[in-house]
């Protein structure tokens, strides 16, 4: 099969022949047909810091994914050959105590498709049936399909807290930011704004609903409380960019008793004023992949239910380039000024 493979450790990928993968007992093999593109994956094929701590070369890359199981292994009860299907990227072991109490998205011994283990940035992937996501919604398309991991990060932070007539402020207007934006107007927001820097972004964000874009090379977050009419701060912060000085802005402009989820890894390290946390009794929570599965339930049923929010997160896919193509892709993707980014291994 054609594969993105990073062959030892240095940057950059090949797109090379390898072996396709085998079927385990309980396994499900899948022939991929579109994938997209995660900062994970600018991050591996960098080859920085991060990337040389986390994964092991060689490996196939690559973790969003949508496609056509061709075959299962003989332990398999529920997907069958010709399912359509995604994949919870997180294999974990079962056995910890989080996952014997049903924690299974905070398992301790989590292994990452496409970081630990060969990934999907090829023509077939093999998965755990535990897994695999079955679309039984005809109107998933392969491109929507392909970016349920990353819609799965903005269901899990936005619905951390109750939003039912909160006003609700994202920092960073990237894909998962964005998404966040109509996941928060669906779940009953009063208000939404959103920052950034990158005015392509910003009018996506727009076009998806928001009540006030905010660019922070130019604009503060309080004047842009006061063109939203606030007399208070905001009720739920969503940081979604990882920039060192977006959590301080974030907390400087809650309300008491503001709660916050943060999905964005800080890229560098973050000066906060605690005693505002403590003494405006702010909650932070961290945010971590999906919660396995709910998050998985929730997103299918608000795409089914609501035409609006289909039609939005669809529309957060906006490149979509032949897997052969993939190192115009990578760059699009790293220019970080567009949405998502997909790659269509049908075309090869």
């Amino acid at each position: 099969m054609k594969a993105l493979y990073k062959s030892g450790a240095h940057a950059g990928f090949e797109l090379v022949d390898r072996p396709e993968p085998e079927a385990g007992p309980r396994d499900v093999k899948i022939r991929v047909m579109t994938t997209g593109i995660c900062g994970t994956d600018l991050h591996i094929q960098s080859w920085d810091a991060w990337a040389q701590g986390m994964i092991e070369a060689p490996l196939i890359a690559g973790h969003e994914f949508y496609g056509e199981v061709v075959e299962i292994g003989d332990g398999v009860r529920d997907v069958k050959v010709g399912d359509r299907v995604s994949g919870e990227g997180h294999v974990v072991c079962g056995i910890c105590r989080n996952c014997r109490a049903g924690r299974r998205h905070m398992c301790i011994h989590t292994v990452s498709v496409g970081v630990q283990r060969d990934g999907a940035f090829a023509e077939y992937v093999v998965i755990p049936e535990t897994n695999v996501w079955v679309h039984h919604d005809p109107s998933i398309t392969p491109e929507l399909g392909a970016i349920f991991d990353p819609f799965g990060n903005a269901v899990h932070t936005a619905l951390s807290f109750p939003l039912v007539g909160e006003d609700v402020l994202i920092t960073g207007a990237g894909p998962i930011g964005l998404m966040a934006i109509a996941v928060a107007r669906h779940a009953g927001a009063r208000k939404i704004a959103i920052t950034d820097v990158s005015q392509p972004r910003l009018e996506l964000a727009r076009q998806l609903g928001v009540d006030l874009t905010i660019d922070v090379s130019t604009t503060s977050v309080k004047d842009a409380q006061r063109e939203l009419g606030m007399r208070e701060g905001f009720d739920i912060g969503m940081e979604m960019s990882g920039h060192p000085t977006a959590l301080p802005e974030m907390i400087n402009n809650m309300n008491h008793g503001g709660r916050i989820a943060m999905l964005g890894l800080p890229s560098q390290d973050i000066t906060i004023d605690w005693g505002k946390v403590v003494t405006h009794m702010l909650t932070l929570k961290g945010i971590y992949g999906r919660e396995m599965y709910e998050t998985w339930y929730a997103m299918s049923a608000m795409l089914s239910s609501n035409p609006v929010l289909h039609a939005g997160i669809s529309a957060v896919v906006t490149d979509k380039l032949p897997a052969a193509e993939w190192e115009k892709g990578f760059a699009t993707a790293r220019a970080g000024v567009g949405g998502k980014v997909v790659l269509d291994w049908t075309e090869l």
